[in-house]
């Protein structure tokens, strides 16, 4: 007896550990429309997230003239980066509101016309909590309204290219870096500190002009569409549809899912280690003897480093084989990040300290390049706005947790290994609990069943009067079994009448007739079975 389809179950990614989405937004047609279009958003995903990354980084060329010029300690001005990161990813379910609420665009928009208001009302502050309000609040919340979105969008753009996507635009963050952070320097030298930050308020106005290229993906017209008077003729024929349900702003259904549940809690742990050794690793190398130009050298070489390994872990994520296992992949980059944190907390001089940042800088950029991918892989388009909102949030805890942490054991030892050693087991415990939870609790999912076609009435009446050979032939699977058994008694009795019912018949078996007259009974195809 066959059963009624079931609800068929589909993956972007086939054959993918449990806790794989569908990925419904904005359907095929829709992507193919937006296929070119995708690059240049690819684009502004890049700008928006080396804005987003390296700015809180970049504005600390311009603590030393803050401290002359209020009076305050290095504490103090390191509270403006703080509050920057904690504003980027704080903010997260107030961005899934908005996105969900006005789409990405416009969001992003105001975001950016935020982001410049900051640090050009900064320019005119008169101490230094007029710096945490305007560059900290006002400049941190405008990255965060151009961060989240440009994700979302960059993840309805791309489908099969998405990790090599995701990788391109992770590498924006050591690019502008990289660029940033020299330029901030030049200006603080030619216009003081607050041309410095005038000048990047002006610079963040781009932040606009990268969300208008966030175009929002509609349908095309298929070309068998109805004609306006027959759908309207439709229309005044059959009632009116019920209204769809109304839209969440924020989805907390998310936390249902086992595989979100479990990346979020792999994430906290990660983020309280990830971020240690950059703050670090430059005073660990005056620590042993390394001058200031020759310190500050090993952030370069990690950046440099950074920028070629995310774009090339995008690539390696994107094969066939490595794409459905990217959670994998995505703990075996956390596992060689923390491991060279702990093999770097044995380093007694500064060549160490600089194969540290090689192999640090390689595992760095693969986290940065897949944390995101795989997330998008875990929820789906459809959810994603509002998760990511949600692990931003909670990311925002262990970011202003961690380093601070990692400053007060080196105020209690003395010995930057164990601040290294310390970021290297919190990297490698999280690795560990995202790959055994997802191994142990999320299964696999089943294969996808092929679907049961079901033969009209009219059908089953000519097949019911047809010839019993031709019955034979033509009934599938449940006509099969009838035919064969009535012909079992047909050669005793002389007479059969078999006997057909309209149940669902599947069509994935076939029966070959001899010449001399019967089926040689049923041979099944190795393409599916029920």
């Amino acid at each position: 007896m066959l059963l009624p389809p079931g609800p068929q179950v589909t993956s972007s990614c086939p054959g993918n550990q449990g806790g794989v989405a569908p990925d419904s937004g904005g359907g095929s047609d829709s992507r193919a429309a937006g296929r070119t279009w995708g690059w240049a958003v690819l684009f502004g995903c890049f700008v928006i997230t080396g804005f987003s990354y390296a700015f809180p980084k970049a504005v600390s060329v311009f603590f030393k003239e803050l401290i002359k010029e209020f009076h305050v300690g290095y504490s103090d001005t390191a509270w403006i980066s703080s509050i920057v990161l904690a504003m980027l990813y704080g903010t997260g379910p107030i961005c899934s509101i908005l996105v969900n609420r006005f789409g990405c665009r416009p969001v992003m928009m105001v975001g950016g016309i935020f982001a410049s208001l900051g640090m050009i009302m900064a320019s005119f502050a008169t101490s230094i909590f007029h710096i945490y309000l305007t560059t900290g609040v006002i400049t941190g919340l405008g990255l965060a309204l151009n961060f989240q979105p440009s994700l979302i969008m960059l993840n309805r753009y791309f489908s099969e290219k998405r990790p090599l996507a995701n990788g391109l635009a992770a590498a924006g963050s050591p690019v502008a870096l990289c660029c940033l952070s020299p330029l901030g320097q030049q200006l603080s030298y030619a216009y003081g500190w607050r041309g410095g930050f005038l000048i990047l308020g002006g610079l963040l106005l781009n932040c606009c002009v990268c969300g208008a290229l966030m175009r929002p993906l509609t349908a095309p017209k298929r070309q068998d569409q109805e004609t306006p008077e027959a759908a309207e003729d439709q229309k005044d024929a059959t009632p009116p549809a019920p209204p769809p349900p109304k839209a969440k702003l924020l989805d907390f259904s998310v936390f249902r899912d086992r595989g979100f549940v479990i990346y979020t809690l792999a994430a906290a742990i990660m983020v309280l280690g990830l971020f240690v050794p950059p703050v670090f690793v430059v005073s660990y190398a005056k620590h042993l003897g390394a001058e200031d130009t020759r310190a500050a050298l090993l952030l370069s070489i990690l950046g440099f480093i950074d920028i070629f390994a995310r774009p090339t872990c995008g690539v390696i994520a994107g094969l066939r084989w490595v794409r459905p296992r990217c959670v994998y992949l995505f703990s075996f980059a956390m596992v060689f990040n923390g491991t060279a944190d702990l093999l770097g907390s044995f380093a007694r001089s500064y060549d160490e300290l600089v194969v540290f940042c090689v192999f640090f800088g390689v595992s760095y950029g693969m986290v940065g390049a897949l944390q995101f991918e795989v997330l998008m892989t875990i929820v789906g388009t459809e959810r994603f706005s509002s998760a990511i909102g949600l692990v931003l949030l909670v990311e925002a805890i262990a970011v202003l947790v961690g380093p601070p942490s990692a400053g007060r054991l080196l105020d209690f030892t003395h010995n930057y290994q164990y601040v290294f050693l310390l970021a290297g087991s919190e990297v490698v415990l999280s690795a560990l609990v995202l790959a055994t939870c997802n191994f142990l609790f999320i299964k696999k999912k089943e294969p996808e069943l092929p679907a049961v076609k079901e033969r009209p009435p009219e059908e089953i009446r000519e097949l019911s009067c047809a010839p019993k050979e031709e019955q034979e032939v033509q009934a599938g699977p449940s006509g099969t079994s009838s035919a064969t058994a009535s012909q079992g008694t047909s050669g005793s009795s002389g007479s059969a009448s078999p006997a057909l019912s309209p149940a669902p018949v599947a069509e994935t078996t076939t029966t070959k007739v001899e010449e001399g007259g019967g089926a040689s009974g049923p041979q099944v195809e190795p393409e599916s079975s029920l």
